[in-house]
């Protein structure tokens, strides 16, 4: 039974009714950030009872060292962290001296969260009644700012209900803090100073071993029925600071607390300038004031969301799903900063340790393309080419030669740090979704700049792992690939994998073919590349071979590619025929068991044919898509969204609405039965990508941007924009037809179900 507590409403998430148990899986779906920094939504007011605090601040980690049992040679030193930062959002409550703690509150009633995405701010509401029996009424509001990004801002506001009462604020700073997740228990943080100066306070601290170094800052004012009430010092050590401020609230007045905290960090300032600078961002919320602040925020959203919505008519929570989706992708990455990247659990917990994965090129690339400009989109391609030489070193720790480059699995700055033997020796697939990411730049933007300058690079390397990677059978007279992983998890040590297979000549051929066209036209590049990376006509002649006599499975019975070696000799049990008592696998199986098995946590050959769909007819999807999805338990929130958009293209909607809404609401509904831990971040772009890819049918083919709109019965009608060649398409299809309107000066011709249209600034065409 998945959750089911968030209410259904097109523009916000909304919980009602306090539940100590929905406490830490609500600390991830209210979750905020800005691009550079994020929080869960961690009450401000301390609260006993379970809770998993955590705030993060973009790019700053602290490399883990590896705990494994039996180490082996290759493995990475150590796990990235993204860690949990200093505390800036804590604000003690006491009432007649005694604690606001909702865990020990006799009854809380009207509690409401909001989380509006429309304007871009996390509000919480509600009535306590204390163990002493005093009755108050509590409104708090916190956004992290967009335009100051290195700036959140909280508005507490208490009012006594049933008597006068002597309430005071305590807003504090703490850097006494830990990792939920860790491998030693290793102490993250070492705190420097704490500072306390009249309403402002700060701790300089830095990261162990990384030596990022940060100041935690907050300034706090407070007012009585427009009254302001003056501030003391408060508690102080060598983690924590506080500030007070006491008064006698009569009953049904209110006292707020108004408080402006964040980070300055030394990725953007120096280390001994971070005071100075935080106290210019605090200089700079005192001018504006927090009300003109929230005012910029719901702006600044607006901005976004001219850009990236997508309207959905007739159905509110599938409406929900996809703003849910689109906002925390914006929360995450903004695109401001070359040196970032999209963590699969971004700003809202701990696991995969917050680090850069083969999602972004696979399934972010796309969203940020079509919703933002070309310049974000290079900005992430630009991260992987100044990791070139990390990935170089990454495939010589593993006996690769020649500038080979095997890019990792995990990383925040180039160098692998993931340590599960399975993956970060032998799910070597992520290396061609960077070649593929490349490609699909260069499709969708038209733009081809990128190869020469950088991208040639990054894809010789790649191709050079691929055919230093297989090695000839002369049984099958093939070149094969043995002992990885595919996208499918739960095979592991497998060979001949398919999709890595496919990939891989892919990668090679196309590495060749770029290879001949920058040379072609790029002369002075292509001088440069060959004195810097030593190709040869014979190396090249080398990679065609491996290219052009890959080795593929494949069942003449069932008349389709197969999984990997082995794949048909499993007990194959379809998913409808599994026990429900028994799913999510990954939960109650052994290990042993579910290797054993023919269950699929993701699209593993389906990913090949939506990578490639046209290398292959309808026909071939349809048998493969019928073949692997009754086998696929989409255990992977990287699954739904390639079913659905692959549903579609074989007109089976009702099947693709499905796994939109699964993949829409994989945390809003909770269908892992882990959302405690943090959001589905990359996947959610997939969401997005399920309605544009799959719904519309938008693909590029022969440099002109094709549709297939179709619409599923639950709609009335959707509409989204995508910014193409930098000029912005919007998309309406409805029940009956589609319009398509071009905004800018120049005219665009684009293709709808097989019929060239030609698009007229300001002239909808519908269809």
């Amino acid at each position: 039974m998945n959750q089911d507590y968030i209410l259904a409403d097109p523009w916000s998430i909304i919980e009602e009714g306090f539940d100590k148990d929905r406490v830490k899986s609500s600390e991830s779906l209210f979750s905020i950030g800005n691009g550079a920094m994020g929080q869960r939504a961690n009450f401000e007011e301390h609260y006993s009872g379970p809770t998993f605090q955590g705030s993060y601040i973009a790019g700053v980690y602290y490399p883990d060292k590896t705990r494994v049992g039996w180490w082996k040679n290759g493995y990475p030193e150590y796990f990235a962290k993204v860690l949990n930062a200093p505390n800036w959002i804590g604000i003690d409550v006491f009432v007649d001296g005694n604690p606001l703690d909702l865990n020990h509150c006799t009854s809380v009633k009207n509690f409401r969260r909001e989380l509006n995405m429309r304007e871009g701010w996390y509000g919480r509401s509600f009535v306590a009644i204390t163990e002493q029996g005093i009755e108050l009424s509590v409104k708090v509001i916190r956004f992290l700012s967009l335009d100051l990004d290195e700036l959140g801002a909280i508005s507490y506001e208490i009012t006594p209900v049933n008597q006068d009462v002597q309430i005071a604020f305590h807003p504090y700073l703490d850097s006494g803090i830990t990792n939920e997740d860790s491998n030693w228990d290793d102490k993250f943080w070492n705190t420097t100073s704490v500072h306390q100066e009249e309403t402002q306070a700060f701790i300089g601290a830095h990261t162990m071993k990384t030596n990022f170094a940060t100041c935690t800052f907050m300034q706090a004012r407070a007012e009585s029925n427009g009254v302001s009430i003056a501030a003391k010092p408060g508690k102080k050590n060598e983690t924590y600071v506080a500030l007070e401020f006491d008064h006698k609230v009569p009953k049904g007045e209110k006292m707020v607390l108004t408080k402006f905290g964040g980070y300055t960090v030394s990725r953007n300032h120096e280390a001994s300038q971070l005071m100075d600078a935080a106290k210019e961002v605090l200089q700079g919320a005192s001018n504006l004031g927090f009300d003109a602040l929230l005012a910029q925020q719901k702006e600044a959203w607006s901005k976004i969301w001219e850009m990236s919505d997508i309207n959905i008519e007739g159905d509110v929570k599938a409406q929900q799903g996809i703003r849910f989706n689109i906002f925390q992708l914006n929360q995450t990455y903004l695109g401001k900063d070359s040196r970032l990247n999209i963590g699969p659990k971004g700003f809202t917990g701990e696991k995969y340790g917050g680090s850069t994965y083969w999602d972004t090129e696979a399934y972010c690339l796309p969203f940020y393309m079509a919703t933002k400009n070309q310049e974000v989109a290079w900005s992430l391609l630009e991260y992987r080419y100044n990791h070139l030489d990390k990935a170089i070193e990454n495939a010589q720790k593993l006996g690769f030669t020649n500038g080979a480059a095997l890019y990792p699995m995990v990383t925040m700055n180039g160098e692998e740090c993931h340590n599960e033997w399975e993956i970060t020796f032998e799910e070597i697939h992520r290396n061609g979704a960077i070649s593929f990411a490349i490609f699909n730049y260069h499709r969708y933007t038209g733009d081809y700049s990128y190869i020469p300058k950088m991208g040639l690079e990054v894809l010789i390397g790649v191709a050079r792992f691929w055919h230093q990677r297989v090695n000839f059978s002369e049984d099958k007279q093939k070149y094969v690939m043995l002992g990885v992983t595919g996208p499918n998890e739960y095979e592991n040590n497998v060979n001949n994998n398919w999709y890595t297979n496919y990939l891989a000549k892919w990668c090679i051929d196309y590495a060749l073919d770029q290879i001949e066209t920058v040379k072609t036209n790029f002369a002075s590049d292509y001088a440069r590349i060959v004195t810097k990376t030593k190709i040869t006509p014979e190396e090249l002649g080398d990679w065609a071979k491996v290219a052009g006599n890959m080795f593929f499975p494949f069942s003449e019975k069932h008349e389709v590619f197969l999984q990997q070696d082995g794949f048909l000799d499993k007990e194959m049990v379809k998913v409808q025929d599994l026990d429900r008592s028994q799913r999510p696998i990954n939960q109650k199986w052994s290990w042993d068991r579910i290797l054993r098995s023919p269950y699929i946590k993701q699209a593993d050959v389906l990913q090949g044919f939506y990578f490639f769909e046209d290398h292959f007819d309808s026909d071939t999807l349809e048998k493969h898509f019928d073949f692997y999805e009754p086998f696929t338990v989409h255990e992977s929130s990287l699954s739904p969204c390639v079913h659905s958009i692959q549903a579609a293209k074989l007109g089976r909607m009702e099947q693709a609405y499905t796994f939109y809404l699964r993949t829409s609401r994989l945390d809003l509904d909770d269908y892992n039965k882990e959302v405690e831990e943090g959001l589905h971040i990359t996947s959610m772009a997939g969401t997005w990508m399920s309605i544009v890819e799959g719904f519309a049918g938008m693909r590029i083919l022969e440099d002109k941007l094709n549709f297939s709109p179709q619409l599923p019965d639950q709609w009335d009608s959707y509409s989204f924009k995508i910014n193409f060649r930098n000029q912005i398409l919007t998309v309406t299809v409805t029940k009956t037809g589609a319009i398509f309107e071009i905004t800018g000066e120049s005219e665009l011709e684009i293709v709808v179900d097989g019929s060239v249209l030609n698009l007229v600034p300001g002239k909808p065409n519908s269809l």
